[in-house]
């Protein structure tokens, strides 16, 4: 083992692709593509720079020596200085001219916004697959019905797959905000020191030559949208919006993994639970949720460090302060790393959840004549019974069969008690029929279906492509 403190944020959860956008390799590899763009675009509107210059440079982009930044970071303070020089001894031909006109924020603000658009996208894929794994899940158990809970005390009745839309549609409300996040997402661009561009007019002497080369660097590099304006960094509001997200994500796949806790608690459904997985080090007969746990965790640290980039927002300086840079290198990563992980052990859980009918059943029967005690109610008085006499009746019988049930462990008598009351006009028999519990669920299987229909298969139609091939897998 190393002898050094390795986040877990990099090496238990996330998946490779994540960790990959937010590798060194790929963060500086970024910085030297844009110095590339920023000269190839700069002799394409008449700076004296070579063809020869220009592929030294690509020849070398991903040519690092970390040795060698680390050594002169060590001596300059300044880690983009240190990697101008160590990309200027690659390229002894085009030292000259890398990082012509631009500030530091060239590459670390731009290579910021690009690195967060990727790792997005990796964000969007998994969020789509989740969906669909769960409307797979809702229109299989839309017919399950199952007790309702309010203030996790039973309610009226619902179907498992009616609560899985619930936890689609938080989702899908994630979804439309990341795709407005990422619509909007504009690369810093070429803005010199201050924002005001003046070493680049210094450079051109050309204003129209300077607007252009704001927008070409930026092609380049991906984007057709640039900030119209900028101190020397892009305005820190766009890290919060893109932690907001994340967020909010975080805020959805936990809001899952407590009803998934609470449902396994019920013994109703449960998380996969693999053969040779063990639950507790001392009590081996548990089935602990630990994906669901882990998700609630790790939510838990992606809310909390999503006010960071707030509070760097509401407090920069002027054009500029550094007072952003060591944060801001730890929150975002983390975040992205973070949501990535959350949403493969959401994929993991959704594709996989167990369902125990008979447990359910149990559990709804134990239950159902409180929960038809409404049907009950409105049979009588049809029957000419009068409803404010009968109300109180049944919250008085209704009381007193759950102290029976409570206190005494008995079973729920509340039927009985009904039926011998001759002012109800119901035996026992037609009781019963009212109390079929596959008829007290309202449209709650219809709206599986419409839910469905309307808002989710838009989504995998548009996002199909998105998600073929795609596996995920729990790491620990």
């Amino acid at each position: 083992m190393e002898k050094i403190y390795v986040t877990p944020l990099s090496g238990r959860y996330p998946s490779k692709e994540m960790n990959e956008v937010w590798s060194a390799d790929s963060k500086y590899g970024t910085w030297r593509r844009l110095w590339v763009a920023l000269a190839e675009t700069e002799k394409e509107l008449g700076i004296n720079i070579t063809d020869e210059q220009i592929a030294e440079m690509k020849a070398h982009v991903d040519d690092i020596d970390y040795d060698v930044v680390a050594k002169r970071e060590s001596e300059c303070r300044h880690d983009v200085m240190a990697h101008v020089y160590e990309f200027g001894t690659k390229c002894p031909s085009a030292k000259g001219i890398i990082h012509l006109g631009a500030t530091s924020c060239f590459v670390t603000d731009n290579a910021d916004i690009i690195l967060m658009s990727r790792a997005l996208e990796i964000i969007k894929q998994k969020l789509v697959l989740v969906i669909k794994n769960l409307k797979d899940f809702a229109l299989k158990n839309k017919d399950v019905t199952c007790l309702g809970y309010t203030h996790f005390q039973p309610a009226q009745l619902t179907t498992v797959g009616k609560r899985a839309t619930l936890w689609m549609q938080d989702l899908l409300e994630d979804l439309e905000e990341l795709e407005f996040v990422q619509s909007s997402m504009k690369l810093r661009g070429c803005k010199g020191t201050t924002g005001t561009q003046e070493s680049f007019m210094k450079l051109f002497k050309d204003e129209e030559k300077v607007k252009k080369l704001d927008k070409l660097v930026a092609q380049k590099m991906g984007f057709d949208k640039v900030f119209a304006v900028s101190g020397q960094t892009y305005t820190r509001k766009l890290d919060s919006r893109v932690l907001n997200v994340l967020s909010s994500i975080a805020q959805s796949c936990s809001k899952f993994a407590n009803d998934m806790r609470l449902l396994q608690h019920e013994k109703e459904l449960e998380e996969p639970f693999e053969k040779g997985q063990i639950g507790s080090s001392a009590m081996a007969y548990k089935r602990n949720p630990m994906r669901s746990e882990r998700i609630n965790s790790l939510s838990r640290h992606v809310m909390v460090i999503a006010q960071d980039p707030a509070i760097t927002a509401a407090t920069q300086w002027l054009e500029r302060t550094l007072d952003d840079s060591a944060n801001k290198r730890i929150c975002v990563p983390e975040a992205f790393l973070a949501v990535d992980s959350i949403l493969i052990l959401y994929a993991n859980i959704s594709s996989e959840i167990v369902v125990y009918k008979n447990v359910i059943k149990t559990n709804l029967m134990q239950e159902l004549p409180f929960m038809g005690t409404e049907e009950i109610l409105m049979n009588s008085v049809l029957k000419g019974g009068d409803r404010q006499e009968l109300h109180e009746k049944i919250r008085v019988y209704s009381m007193e069969a759950a102290r029976e049930v409570k206190e005494f462990g008995r079973p729920n008598d509340l039927v009985d008690r009904i039926a011998n009351d001759k002012s109800f006009g119901l035996t026992k028999e037609e009781i019963l029929k009212i109390l079929n519990p596959d008829g007290l669920c309202g449209r709650a299987s219809n709206q599986v279906e419409e839910f469905i229909k309307e808002e989710v298969d838009p989504v995998l139609e548009k996002y199909g492509d998105l998600i073929k091939n795609i596996s995920v897998e729990v790491n620990v």
